[in-house]
């Protein structure tokens, strides 16, 4: 059984980990570009708060989750337009406002989160999904987004044992990855086998698998984040299945992303 309380515990450590890069950052910094075309630092936050405003919706009144859903969407061309705007709009707050909005709202999060009853699917923009999971793919927002932030700002965060749910989530959403690319499901198995910060091996699929990536734990998850081109990382990849999910993986919900541009080709 999922240790709720644990990953709960590792959202709150995510958080405070980007907060601590932004808390006393001068009000001008707060306009400072990130890799994402078009985003601030501020863009960054305003997004997080943005999908915790819709997470805590998703707990606290989830019949009116997809109401509210289609509503948004109905207006809208494409799915990243509304993200963007979304982004934008908190942006154009003061940094402090800001700040204090993202602040309650991965708090309520968190309460909100761990008062779930343990087999009770909440809606989403994608599938439905239990409290582990969307805890988990809280932790995998938050951990992208600060990437950027970090970038932006010239950071360098030390990766943590956190990295394995972002993993996890990377190696469960294989086929949505190809679903999104309008591509077949693949039926073989892919064997993932990782290396965490402290040494330590993850793995997933049989061991006996044909198809198979294996490198940092880090590299996978700025893999599946597409925060970083796969030409940038260092993961071996072997077979079809392995191979052809690699350019397209993606572990966040909505249509196929850009990615990055490779630094190499730079």
């Amino acid at each position: 059984m999922t240790d709720v309380a644990a990953l709960l515990a590792d959202l709150r450590d995510e958080g405070a980990e980007l907060d601590a890069l932004v808390a006393r950052l001068p009000a001008d910094r707060w306009s400072t570009p990130t890799p994402a075309p078009g985003w601030t630092v501020a863009h960054q936050i305003a997004h997080l708060a943005w999908t915790d405003d819709w997470s805590l919706r998703s707990v606290r009144d989830p019949a009116t989750f997809h109401p509210a859903a289609t509503e948004l969407l109905s207006g809208a061309s494409e799915f990243e337009g509304i993200v963007d705007d979304a982004a934008a709009a908190g942006a154009a707050l003061p940094p402090a406002e800001l700040l204090d909005r993202w602040r309650q709202g991965r708090g309520e999060v968190l309460a909100a989160l761990a008062g779930v009853p343990p087999e009770t699917r909440l809606p989403w923009f994608g599938p439905p999904m239990k409290a582990p999971s969307m805890a988990t793919a809280r932790i995998m927002e938050t951990w992208a987004h600060g990437d950027d932030v970090a970038q932006a700002l010239g950071a360098e965060r030390k990766p943590t044992a956190r990295l394995r749910h972002i993993a996890h989530l990377g190696v469960r959403t294989l086929g949505f990855a190809f679903s999104a690319h309008g591509l077949a499901v693949p039926t073989e198995p892919v064997r993932v086998e990782l290396t965490g910060p402290g040494g330590e091996e993850w793995s997933w699929g049989p061991a006996e698998a044909a198809d198979r990536i294996a490198g940092p734990a880090l590299d996978f998850c700025l893999l599946v984040t597409q925060r970083r081109h796969p030409d940038d990382l260092a993961l071996r990849v072997s077979g079809p299945v392995a191979t052809a999910w690699v350019p397209i993986a993606q572990v966040f919900a909505g249509p196929p992303g850009a990615g990055r541009e490779s630094h190499k080709r730079s």
